[in-house]
């Protein structure tokens, strides 16, 4: 099987590229270099020219902050760019997996989120994402989407490695009132690719149905911090301080707890505690 991921120089394509070996498939990873995937013509060429019969689309526009300044740029990358991607898997009759985000939602919850609560989108970032979902929905392409939270990886630029590099600081303010569960990208990786080995048949067969994936547990962003200082035997006082006293350009949720059940259950998926992905990924660090 011929297995096209995109955005393959991110921390879940990285994280997939880094695995991949131990499957029995044929990888094609891109980035923009290799396939731009904003332009639908360029992604027929080479979904046929290298016979691919599945895709793994990890390519986002991420920046939230920055998304509420480059709205074109973000709808480019996060709702056109994924139609184009979905009307070719749709043309081809092959499954598309793609990744979406708990900012689909406005975060006011009070209860773990099911995947057909309904959506309210605070910022660009999320109104973008969810404009993709509905593309990919519309296309009548099959395959599933996996919403997921808070991503961190040994790859890439993330919350775990900022608070890694500011740990010579005397002392950091972060927020304690946004609540949520980190998703280790190794995780991630590995059940995006487990539900292909093992349940290819069933995704083929799905239409662009909804799931909820990160690690167990709840936390907050202070909790994370605080976390990652204790693992790492960092001494640093961290201060809980409220979002309004850390204004950001763009609106994030206060509440972003996904529930799992049904990924767990349909798929057969077991997910680990965030603490112990997160001592793996610590050590995967320090190992360099």
């Amino acid at each position: 099987m011929n297995i096209l991921v995109t955005g393959s120089n991110g921390q879940l394509g990285s994280e997939i590229k880094e695995i991949s070996s131990k499957y029995p498939y044929n990888f094609f990873f891109t980035d923009i270099n290799e396939l731009d995937i904003t332009n639908e013509e360029n992604i027929r060429k080479y979904v046929n020219k290298k016979n691919i019969d599945l895709i793994i689309n990890c390519a986002a526009y991420t920046a939230v902050d920055k998304a509420e300044e480059e709205k074109e740029k973000a709808d480019l990358i996060n709702h056109k760019a994924l139609k184009f991607l979905a009307d070719t898997a749709k043309e081809r009759e092959i499954p598309l997996i793609h990744i979406s985000t708990d900012y689909v939602f406005d975060g006011k919850n009070y209860r773990p989120y099911v995947e057909d609560d309904p959506v309210n989108p605070q910022s660009v970032y999320g109104f973008t994402k969810l404009k993709g979902e509905e593309a990919f929905k519309d296309s009548g392409a099959s395959g599933i989407i996996i919403r997921t939270s808070w991503v961190y990886s040994s790859f890439g630029h993330n919350f775990v490695k900022t608070m890694l590099r500011l740990k010579d600081r005397d002392e950091l303010g972060v927020v304690f009132d946004q609540v949520g569960t980190p998703t280790y990208a190794k995780d991630l990786a590995k059940t995006i690719l487990e539900i292909i080995n093992n349940n290819l048949e069933k995704i083929k067969n799905k239409k662009a149905e909804i799931y909820h994936f990160s690690n167990e547990g709840v936390i907050s962003w202070y909790d994370f911090a605080k976390a990652i200082f204790e693992i790492e035997n960092i001494s640093i006082k961290v201060n809980p301080i409220e979002s309004k006293d850390y204004p950001t350009l763009a609106k994030r949720p206060h509440y972003s707890v996904l529930n799992k059940n049904k990924i767990k259950n349909e798929f057969n998926i077991k997910i680990p505690y965030w603490r112990e992905s997160l001592k793996e990924c610590l050590k995967r660090i320090n190992n360099g």
